[in-house]
Order: C-alpha cells, then structure tokens, then sequence
C-alpha cells in the first residue's frame, strides 16, 4: 500500500540521522524514542523511514508475554538476517542475557559507515526482563553511542515510554523523543478528497488513523463510507478500536468500564464512577488511579474551564482521540448487529444521534485548529484556547480565548461552536451568546465575540471573528 502523508515525521527522523551522518552529535550514536497510541502507524513510519534512507538497518519487533530467552533468540536472528555489515558474524550466537544480545548488536553494525537500528515495542522487552533497561544503558555508554548508528526505540504505552526518560532511569538524557501523532486535517482532506466541511467529518470517524483512512476511498462521502463499513465485520474502522483497547485493556477491566462510561457520554468524576461501577458506584480510591492512568497513557483527556479563576476541581473527562471516541460511542454496541448481517440498523442508530454527537465531538479539533492559527495579528497574545462552564454546565461557553491556561492573565475573546449540517450562526446564537459571557471570570462587555460554523455566520452579526471548515483545514497545511 502506497505510504501517505507524515512528511513531518519523515523529516524529524532524516535530521535525526543527519547528525549521525555529519557527526554533529555530541556522540557518533544517536538514540530516538518514538511512542504514539496504539495503531497510529508508528511502525509503518519508521519502516518507511528505513527504506527511504539507504542505510543498512535492521527492524526487530518484540512480542508480548514471551519469554525473555526466546525473544533474545529471535533478536539474534534478526540481526543475522538484516542488512548490518556484521550481521553474519552473530549468527547462532546465544545470549545469555541482554547484555549479551545487544552487545551482539554493537559487532553487527559498521565502525566506518552509517546505519539505523529499529527495536520496536520496547515496553514489552522491559515488562518482559527487569534487566532490559540498565543493559540497554550499559552498552550505549560503552560501545553503540561510539558507532555511527541512529537508535530508534519504539513503544505504544506511552507512560512506560516517558518513564524510560526520566530521571533516576537507566536510559535517562540519552535520546531524543518523538511522538507520533495521528494524521491532521489536512493529511485527511488530502486523502479523501473531500471538501474542508466533510474531511472534518472524516476526522471524527476514522481520528487520523492510517489505516482507516486509507480505507476511505477519494470522493465517498461520510453516508457511503459509513455504509460499506457497516456492512462489513473486518472494516477497519469496526476492527481498529477493539484491537486498540485489546492490547492495553482487557474486556473485563475496571479500566475498560471507564473507558466505556467516558465514551459513552459521562464526563463528571461522579457520573463516570456511576456508570463505570455497575451495581453501585466505583469508589474514589479506585477511580481516581484509574483516570491517572489513562490520563497517561494519553486515551482520556482531563479539561478544565479556562477563565481568570481557577476552578481546579470542575474537571469534564473525554476520550482523547476522536475515532476511539466514535467507536465507543457507536461501534462498540453495533458489531453485534454487524456480525449478523445487520449493519443497517447500526448505521441508523449512527445517523440518528450523529449531529448531537459531533457538535460536541468537533469542539477538540476547533480548539486545537485555532491554536494552530493564533496567536495573529488581531490578538497577538493569545496561546490558549479552551471552553468555560460552571458546575451545572450552565451556561457553558464553547470558546474562550486567553493568554495562559490553566488560569488566564486576561480573557481575549468568548465564542460559539455551531456545527449544523445547514444552519449558519444566527442572530439566536449571537443573543445566548451575549447572555452568557458575563458569567466567564475576566469577562468584560467589551469582550470581542468570536463563532465557528460548519455553514457560516449571518452577515449583520457584529462578531470579532469568524472561522470555517476552509479555515480548520488552513490551519494544518
């Protein structure tokens, strides 16, 4: 399959191996963590990458749950299989340990000549041998940093990752980080096809994801789309969620409840323990580690309302990708029906609550869209964009554009989001909008009023600002 997009990631990793090449690194080694959620294509990049650069190299992909013996054995081979220099002279070698199997590698590489090496899935390696770690340090220091190669150490679980760099850690200040980010909004447009308003639909349904992405044929509008992968159980976008949750959470976990209560709409602490308790509430002592957790593992998102007070403790949880959020939300209750042959009755259960589901679900993607295009010259200081809300969500406020964030030094402008599929910003939209924005801390009545829509703004509306589909998708080319 022809690679598409992530020029970007390209980019970072040829620069990366360009201070291998030109020795402008402070050793000749150079060393890249790389970690993104589960399926965003990270393996594909670096793969690609690898292919792209000319150099020998060599792709070692650990598996989960094996033993550590078995896995030595397997790496071993993969070098002797590559297209190190030195790859012949470690076959059939037997490490006895990891010490021993990358100091393997270090005989594999050239002295003289550049080349890449990719261990993938490394905190499986870590979960797999409590060694892993201070041997990979050991022969870093003592021979593969003084070799002219680029060390690319893959991972999904983002929080075991981040830990493998941190202080007190075995491989601490010894790699650059990369994270791999899902496809934008204009990598999407560009892709399908569509227009700014339908690639942003588009970007709610598959999240960026490659493969689902790829899946969407140029030109097929969202009902089309939505339909062929309905009417079949291995679509990617019915396949994807579950083999994401599957690797990280299994079915019957307190974490997958969460998961599932998030998704399904809950936003509160209490509503969420609610929800994800079944018979009776989770305790506090129990979700709280949990929502940490997901928190760093990036798949929940924690927002707090940005205005000039802290209200630290008025946090509204959502899943922070938009495909997974989908998935949940429909896909996770309709595979029954599609693996019966009833995919129509799931899509219909999708077109009946898809505009009160994306009007809340495209207020991430606005808000990051405008960050990517302010601060400008009509307000030169604003680098955070977030939403308002009080304890009774009322009102809420869409937009709030500010200075700093948690706490705004001072409150730039207040907006409205009104995504409707024909329905431009109103006079009814502007007047709620002028009731409300008094409520927001730091709010003045000169405060400059600000909308996004889907289909435009009414022409006598006297609004600060206003911002498109055209102008979300600008954002990100």
């Amino acid at each position: 399959m022809e690679f598409k997009g992530r020029a970007a990631d390209l980019d970072l990793l040829t620069r990366q191996v360009g201070l291998v090449t030109e020795g402008a690194g402070a050793t000749r080694g150079q060393a890249v963590t790389v970690t993104g959620r589960r399926r965003v294509g990270k393996s594909r990049l670096v793969q690609e990458f690898c292919d792209r650069s000319g150099l020998p190299y060599v792709v070692f992909q650990a598996t989960r749950g094996r033993h550590a013996v078995a896995e030595r054995v397997d790496f071993t081979a993969a070098l002797a299989q590559s297209t190190l220099p030195g790859g012949e002279l470690v076959a059939g070698l037997q490490a006895a340990d990891w010490n021993q199997a990358l100091r393997s590698l270090a005989l594999a590489i050239p002295d003289d000549a550049p080349s890449v090496v990719v261990i993938d899935e490394v905190p499986w390696l870590v979960e797999q041998d409590a060694e892993f770690e201070g041997a990979l340090q050991t022969v870093w220091d003592r021979h593969l940093s003084a070799k002219p190669v680029l060390l690319i150490l893959v991972g999904s679980d983002m929080s075991v990752m981040e830990a493998l760099q941190s202080y007190g850690r075995p491989f601490f200040g010894r790699a650059a980080k990369m994270t791999v980010q899902p496809l934008h909004l204009a990598d999407v447009q560009a892709m399908t096809g569509l227009g700014a308003a339908d690639a942003v639909d588009a970007l709610l349904l598959t999240g960026g994801f490659p493969e689902i992405v790829q899946s969407w044929r140029p030109g097929m509008d969202r009902t089309d789309f939505l339909r062929e992968a309905v009417a079949n159980p291995l679509s990617p976008l019915l396949v994807a969620g579950e083999l994401a949750l599957l690797g990280e959470f299994p079915e019957a976990s307190h974490s997958r409840a969460v998961l599932e209560a998030v998704g399904s709409g809950e936003r509160t602490f209490s509503a969420i323990a609610a929800q994800a308790g079944g018979t009776g509430a989770l305790p506090s002592g129990t979700l709280s580690p949990l929502l940490n957790t997901l928190q760093a593992k990036r798949i929940l998102t924690a927002d707090l309302p940005l205005s000039a007070k802290a209200d630290s403790k008025n946090k509204r949880y959502r899943i922070a990708d938009p495909y997974l959020r989908f998935w949940l939300a429909f896909l996770r209750r309709g595979i029954p029906l599609i693996e019966r042959g009833r995919g129509d009755l799931a899509l219909e259960r999708i077109e009946r609550s898809w505009t009160t589901w994306r009007g809340r679900a495209v207020e991430p993607i606005i808000r990051e869209s405008l960050l990517r295009l302010l601060p400008d010259g009509r307000w030169p200081e604003t680098e955070a964009i977030g939403g308002w809300w009080n304890r009774r969500n009322n009102p809420e406020i869409d937009l709030i554009g500010a200075d700093r964030e948690p706490v705004a030094g001072a409150v730039h402008f207040i907006g409205s989001v009104k995504w409707q599929e024909s329905q431009p910003f109103g006079r009814r939209e502007y007047d709620a909008l002028v009731r409300d924005m008094l409520a927001v801390p730091g709010a003045e009545p000169g405060t400059p009023l600000v909308a996004v829509s889907r289909c435009g703004a009414a022409a006598d509306l006297p609004l600060a600002a206003h911002w498109g589909p055209e102008d979300l998708v600008r954002a990100w080319q």
